[in-house]
C-alpha cells in the first residue's frame, strides 16, 4: 500500500475516534435523558469504538516509523509482525471489556479456555514460540539463505506458525540457482533442527572454492597468480565501494586421487551469487591459463 494509502487510513482513524469521542460525552447531555434507559449502553459503544480507533491509529503510526526507520527488510518484517499482534491483543482486551461486565470472570474463563485449547492445539503453539524465538534470537530474517533438515532456500516470509523459503539447489539442480520451488515448515522445527544461515549478521561473505585439475609440470607460482588476479578484477567490478583487500583469495595445491594435481581457489563470495561468481572468475583465469601453454598443463587427449 502506498504512503498516501497510510496517511488516508491515519487521518481515517483521527476523524472516526474525534467523533465517537464527542458522542461520548454528548450522551451525558441533558438532551438524551429520554433516552436514560440505553444512555449506558450507548457510552459504552461509543467508548469503545474510540478507543478501537485510537488503538488502530497507533498501530499505524508505528508501522509508519518502522516504514521509515528500519535498517533493514527483515527487521521491518519482524517489527511490523509484533505491531499487527500488539495491536490484535488491545483489539480483543477492549471488545471483551465491552461485551462483558465482570472481566474477573471473563479471565477466569479464557484461562480454562486457554488450558483445554493449549493441549488441543499444542503444535500451533509450538509454533507460535518458535516465533517468539525466531523474533527475539534472531536465527534467520527475511531475505536470509538458510538451510533447515535438508532443505535449503532464501526466507521470504516469516509468519507467526511457519516459514517460507524460495528453494535453491533441490533435486533438479546441481547448483547455487533457485529452483522455483516454494517450501514452507512449521516454526517449531527450529526447535529441534540445526539451523544454517548462510547469511551472516556479522560479514556479507561466506567462503567458496573452485577447483583445476592441471598436470604436475605446470608452473604452480603462474596458476596462483592467474587464479588470485581473476578473483581481485571480478572482486573490484563486482564491489566497486569495497576495499580490494577484503578479497583475500588463496590458492592451494591438492593431489587428485585418480592422476592429477588439482588447483583450489577459495574466495568470499555473497550467499546468492556462488554459481555466478565462479562463472566469472573461471572466465577470467582460463583465458589467461590457455595462453600459457609452456607453463600450464590441462588433461586432453588421452592423456586424462
Amino acid at each position: 500500500m502506498t504512503l498516501y494509502g497510510k496517511t488516508y487510513h491515519i487521518g481515517s482513524y483521527t476523524i472516526l475516534a474525534v467523533i465517537f469521542l464527542s458522542l461520548h460525552y454528548l450522551l451525558q447531555s441533558t438532551a438524551f435523558d429520554e433516552w436514560s434507559a440505553y444512555r449506558p449502553f450507548a457510552e459504552k459503544l461509543t467508548l469503545s469504538v474510540t478507543l478501537i480507533m485510537i488503538v488502530l491509529l497507533i498501530g499505524r503510526l508505528f508501522e509508519r516509523l518502522i516504514r521509515q526507520r528500519a535498517e533493514t527488510e527483515g527487521s521491518r518484517h519482524n517489527l511490523f509482525r509484533i505491531n499487527r499482534l500488539l495491536t490484535a491483543v488491545c483489539l480483543m482486551i477492549i471488545v471483551a471489556s465491552f461485551l462483558f461486565q465482570n472481566l474477573y470472570a471473563v479471565a477466569v474463563s479464557f484461562g480454562l479456555i486457554s488450558l483445554v485449547l493449549g493441549f488441543a492445539l499444542q503444535a500451533p503453539i509450538t509454533s507460535f514460540i518458535a516465533w517468539l524465538y525466531i523474533i527475539f534470537r534472531r536465527p534467520y530474517s527475511v531475505g536470509d539463505r538458510i538451510e533447515i533438515d535438508g532443505q535449503k532456500g532464501d526466507v521470504i516470509e516469516i509468519s507467526y506458525l511457519d516459514t517460507t523459503i524460495e528453494e535453491f539447489s533441490g533435486i533438479y539442480l546441481g547448483n547455487d540457482r533457485k529452483s522455483g520451488r516454494i517450501v514452507y515448515f512449521p516454526n517449531s522445527l527450529i526447535l529441534k533442527s540445526q539451523v544454517i544461515n548462510y547469511s551472516g549478521r556479522y560479514a556479507p561473505f561466506i567462503w567458496n572454492e573452485t577447483a583445476l585439475q592441471i598436470s604436475y609440470t605446470s608452473d604452480l607460482s603462474f596458476i596462483e597468480n592467474c587464479l588470485k588476479n581473476a578473483c581481485k578484477q571480478d572482486f573490484e567490478l563486482q564491489y566497486p565501494q569495497r576495499q580490494s583487500d577484503e578479497n583475500k583469495a588463496s590458492v592451494y595445491f591438492r593431489v587428485n586421487k585418480y592422476a592429477w594435481l588439482e588447483a583450489v581457489v577459495t574466495y568470499p563470495v555473497e550467499p546468492t551469487d556462488t554459481t555466478g561468481r565462479r562463472n566469472r572468475i573461471l572466465s577470467i583465469a582460463l583465458p589467461a591459463l590457455n595462453a600459457r601453454p609452456d607453463l600450464v598443463g590441462f588433461p586432453e587427449g588421452s592423456a586424462r
